[in-house]
């Protein structure tokens, strides 16, 4: 079977502390050939190279996620464009907006102002990403929650520039269609598997097989039969399989054509 990647998981957490040895090993067990891991800070950028350095599987997207804003410094394009130089730097990212629980919604000390600072902030280092992205020669692994319209509004005006892929996609047909029509990809994650996500399965349904890419989002988001607990990336085996069955196609065709995809889109990933 052709190899399958896992475009999008978090190894450098602590819940793999120790284990990596083990986690490539299950991996190669699966047919994961390759593991991208994913920053959320410039200090976890850091880990991710590091992890590149030391696994030869593993590559490395460096950036800053939209969640984290808060703890960001001004400016954090001079630390990116020097870790985009690294070889096995394969995107920018994640990054993007996240408008899904508000500052005043988390904090009953929070008032709307902690909010527009909140977005301002995300914005800010969105638009300093892309930007990194731009010059660099790299696309962006981005991250949305509930400000779809508000990211495609970035995205738009620098899409003959930079594509992008909208990670753990759970948005509708319609959604992944503008996303389509800017160049960029989906990506799916475990969430195809849940009883409760039809609507994803619709989703996968209707996007086109060399449009889509799979991942685990590990540690988060354990497909079934894994549901609720620790995901690894060797389970992108496990939602790989899930999609490939909405597509009406052999696992090893999705791993082939999402493979393909996967390389096309993560600039510097070694077929």
């Amino acid at each position: 079977m052709s190899g399958l990647i896992d475009t999008h998981a978090h190894i450098n957490y602590p819940d793999f502390a120790g284990n990596l040895d083990q986690v490539l090993s299950d991996c190669k067990e699966f047919g994961v050939e390759k593991i991208v891991a994913i920053a959320t800070d410039l200090a976890s950028s850091e880990e991710v190279i590091q992890l590149s350095e030391k696994f030869d599987p593993v590559y490395a997207v460096v950036g800053w996620h939209p969640c984290d804003c808060l703890n960001a410094p001004e400016d954090i394009r001079k630390e990116l464009r020097q870790m985009a130089d690294q070889p096995k730097v394969v995107a920018i990212g994640e990054t993007g907006l996240d408008y899904y629980r508000m500052p005043s919604q988390r904090d009953e000390n929070k008032n709307e102002s902690d909010d527009n600072l909140y977005k301002e902030k995300q914005a800010q280092l969105f638009q300093q990403q892309i930007e990194v992205a731009i010059d660099t020669g790299l696309n962006l692994v981005i991250h949305q929650r509930s400000a779809f319209d508000e990211t495609m509004a970035y995205m738009n005006p620098v899409s003959e520039q930079v594509k992008g892929v909208f990670h753990c996609f759970v948005g509708t047909p319609e959604q992944q269609k503008s996303v389509e029509a800017i160049g960029s990809l989906v990506s799916f994650t475990g969430i195809v598997t849940f009883k409760n996500a039809q609507e994803v399965r619709d989703t996968v349904r209707a996007t086109p097989i060399d449009k889509m890419m799979v991942e685990t989002d590990c540690p988060f988001l354990a497909p079934v039969p894994f549901r609720g607990k620790k995901c690894y990336p060797h389970h992108v085996h496990h939602v790989a399989e899930a999609v490939a069955k909405e597509k009406g196609v052999s696992l090893d065709e999705l791993a082939q054509i999402t493979s393909h995809t996967a390389h096309g889109f993560f600039k510097g990933l070694i077929d």
